[in-house]
């Protein structure tokens, strides 16, 4: 009774944690720059993503809306870090992994949801290593940007990919307990002591 409910919670856990990928995969606040320079950045925040950085310009489109500019970057641009080239790929084989995962059998499917929370673990984490040693990135002149940020801080699509991570790891770990007699056991065990 408890694994088939264990299950029915993995299900759901891993496919709320594939949408939070997904979520985390577009934003653009994976790091956030500060920059005292607002000759072109009028916030004096530029926001750095895995697909794309955006700031706010001195350009206005009415009295209270400003015009933010955004610059698309690919896999193959030379100017990218190896924490933002590591996260397109990763976190996009995550979101198929766990896609495939859905249509695959019920075995490969708890594997497939840990193997696409440990992809989504890697950038996530080297991110943050890069948030905290405030790293460059040496963007090219037609960007209009800092090569490097005064301070740096956490977007908010770090929090969403490590909800994500935690989502899909424990809807792996409960679909295994439910496909594995070992893990059974020590599930059934432990629901005794507690009683």
């Amino acid at each position: 009774q408890l694994l088939i409910h264990l299950q029915i919670i993995g299900l759901a856990l891993g496919t709320l944690g594939w949408i939070l990928c997904i979520i985390s995969m577009g934003q653009v606040h994976w790091r956030m720059w500060h920059t005292s320079n607002a000759t072109i950045i009028s916030s004096g925040i530029v926001w750095v993503g895995i697909w794309k950085v955006c700031f706010n310009s001195h350009g206005k489109v009415s009295r209270d809306l400003r015009i933010m500019f955004c610059h698309r970057f690919h896999f193959n641009d030379a100017f990218i870090p190896q924490e933002i080239s590591v996260a397109q790929v990763l976190v996009l084989a995550a979101i198929v992994l766990r896609a495939l995962g859905k249509a695959l059998t019920v075995f490969l499917f708890p594997i497939l949801k840990i193997f696409a929370g440990v992809c989504v673990l890697i950038p996530v984490t080297w991110n943050c290593y890069s948030v905290a040693y405030n790293c460059a990135i040496p963007f090219p002149p037609s960007f209009y940007m800092p090569s490097s940020s005064e301070a740096q801080e956490v977007g908010a699509a770090i929090p969403v990919g490590i909800v994500s991570v935690i989502l899909l790891l424990m809807s792996g770990t409960f679909s295994l307990s439910y496909k594995h007699p070992v893990i059974d056991f020590v599930c059934s065990r432990s629901s005794l002591d507690l009683q």
